[in-house]
């Protein structure tokens, strides 16, 4: 049975070892290249854990008083399953970054003239809201001057009935 364990963690280490030069080379290449080498390092992953899988049944196979030894290198590998995959995203996220750029345009000018735009924008939402409040304020005292004004009307009506 180790003998199987053995030949998987060859498997795993010519696997990991293509994937590893493949991941590095992602990031240099463009367009259909570098679409059909993504695709080909996520198969070459999926294989990576399908053989993972068959390690974990081996080592449930082994001997207890071997075991220990087994699921070491087994978490060792998990480990390094883990740091590829977290690796590739990387190298893909890299790939989207280059993309978008190319679609958006990595144009500076652009850039300066947007964010002064914005900040324009900003300056006259800003004046707009106060002005907003201020014009809020006056609402507020005039309409508590006219309600006053309104009771006092009412209260002199009233006495005025009372008094007659």
């Amino acid at each position: 049975m180790s003998s199987d364990f053995e030949a998987y963690e060859q498997d795993f280490g010519t696997i990991t070892a293509e994937i590893t030069n493949k991941i590095g080379r992602i990031p240099k290449l463009s367009g259909e290249e570098k679409t059909q080498l993504v695709l080909n390092v996520d198969k070459q992953l999926e294989e990576v854990r399908e053989l993972l899988e068959q390690m974990d049944l081996e080592v449930r196979e082994i001997p207890i008083q071997s075991r220990a030894m087994y699921n070491s290198r087994l978490k060792s590998y998990k480990q390094e399953m883990e740091k590829l995959e977290k690796d590739f995203k990387r190298s893909r996220i890299a790939y989207s970054d280059e993309v978008r750029n190319e679609l958006l345009g990595d144009d500076a000018g652009s850039s300066e003239s947007q964010r002064a735009h914005l900040l324009d924008n900003t300056e006259k939402l800003e004046r707009s809201s106060r002005r907003l409040e201020a014009g809020y304020q006056i609402a507020v005292e005039t309409g508590t001057e006219g309600v006053r004004e309104v009771y006092r009307r009412q209260i002199g009506r009233c006495f005025s009935l009372l008094c007659s």
